[in-house]
């Protein structure tokens, strides 16, 4: 085993390791901007005719925090990713040795460099002959509506959003996804942040009356939408200001026509990233009436409300590609990371 930077995160190792190890094992993560999973999942046999079961087998989980390095710096998301690998790997009472292979899906992993530096400081930390890949967690959302397969195309729309697309043949595209600065409208921190900006705007005269100014400050527990100011600055996360999501959409549900106006212009923002997909890829053919999976994945489109956002994209892009066969994954993404291995590792034989 390598030496390792942060070795008291290994220590159980030494525990473990006088009772042997025990199957093999590949570790699938989901990383984003609100939280890290990991899940430890046995590695099924390979044959022409063998699929992992549906569902696969998790023989542990674990939840860590922020790994984007872009929202927490590059320190922080590594020592978030090793912490969540150690704790999954505990929980299976199984060591480093047992892995062969890590499928790392992390959200701002958007250039080779970044899969890079990704990589070399995971082989850093795992016996020579594991597996490693890097993806963004785009990735590991579309193989968890597929059972590890990348074909079709994905959106993900939790505290940020992007829209991945993948051919049969290995082509990809992307829309979206270059985080709140750059415009991740549509998204959970997009939505909260033109919530609180309402407010701001009805307040200063600027903008109409909306029941968010009192929703918003109550979940809040401020006095006065100048507060807003102050607690907006002093934590700028982007999960944090995600968070009043929910808020957004319950002001619509009640007839407030602001909060509804900002849930439509996310629909039509997420509806876009598909339909720029979509089109760079041809992946409902020429005609665009093709079947093509779509899978769904994140809070903000969750089904679970009388304003569906997730029902209002799939109404709108199915105007325009008919044939678009929307997915809600069965497994969570951490899930479809360790898939996507299994299947690489399956091809290589």
């Amino acid at each position: 085993m390598k030496r390792d930077r942060n070795e008291g995160i290994w220590d159980f190792e030494h525990r473990m390791l006088q009772q042997g190890d025990g199957q093999d094992l590949i570790l699938g993560l989901d990383g984003g901007t609100t939280s890290t999973v990991c899940i430890c999942m046995p590695m099924f046999p390979f044959s022409d005719k063998c699929l992992p079961p549906d569902p696969p087998t998790i023989l542990a989980r674990a939840v860590a925090g922020c790994s984007n390095h872009n929202s927490v710096g590059e320190t922080a998301a590594k020592e978030t990713l090793e912490l969540v690998m150690a704790d999954a790997l505990l929980k299976s009472g199984s060591t480093r040795s047992a892995v062969r292979a890590v499928c790392l899906a992390v959200s701002g992993v958007n250039h080779p460099t970044d899969q890079q530096r990704i990589l070399s400081w995971l082989r850093a930390i795992f016996p020579n002959d594991v597996k490693c890949f890097v993806h963004n967690d785009a990735v590991a959302a579309m193989a968890s509506g597929t059972m590890g397969k990348l074909h079709g195309c994905v959106l993900i729309a939790g505290t940020g959003t992007i829209a991945y697309g993948y051919t049969e043949d290995g082509r990809e595209a992307r829309a979206s996804g270059a985080g709140p600065v750059l415009g991740d409208w549509g998204s959970g921190y997009g939505i909260a942040a033109m919530a609180l900006t309402s407010v701001i705007r009805a307040y200063d005269g600027r903008g109409p009356q909306t029941m968010l100014t009192s929703r918003i400050l109550h979940e809040l527990e401020l006095s006065s939408p100048d507060e807003l100011i102050g607690w907006t600055y002093a934590d700028p996360s982007w999960a944090r200001i995600a968070a009043l999501v929910p808020v957004v959409v319950s002001c619509a549900e009640a007839g407030d026509e602001v909060a509804n106006g900002i849930l439509l212009d996310a629909v039509q923002e997420l509806t876009s990233s598909i339909k720029a997909v979509v089109c760079r890829l041809r992946l409902c053919g020429e005609d665009g009436k093709d079947s093509c999976p779509l899978v769904m994945v994140g809070g903000v489109l969750q089904a679970n409300r009388k304003w569906d956002i997730g029902k209002e994209v799939i109404s709108c892009i199915s105007k325009e590609f008919p044939g678009m066969l929307p997915i809600r994954p069965k497994v969570e993404p951490a899930v479809g990371a360790a898939l996507l291995a299994w299947n690489v590792l399956k091809k290589q034989l």
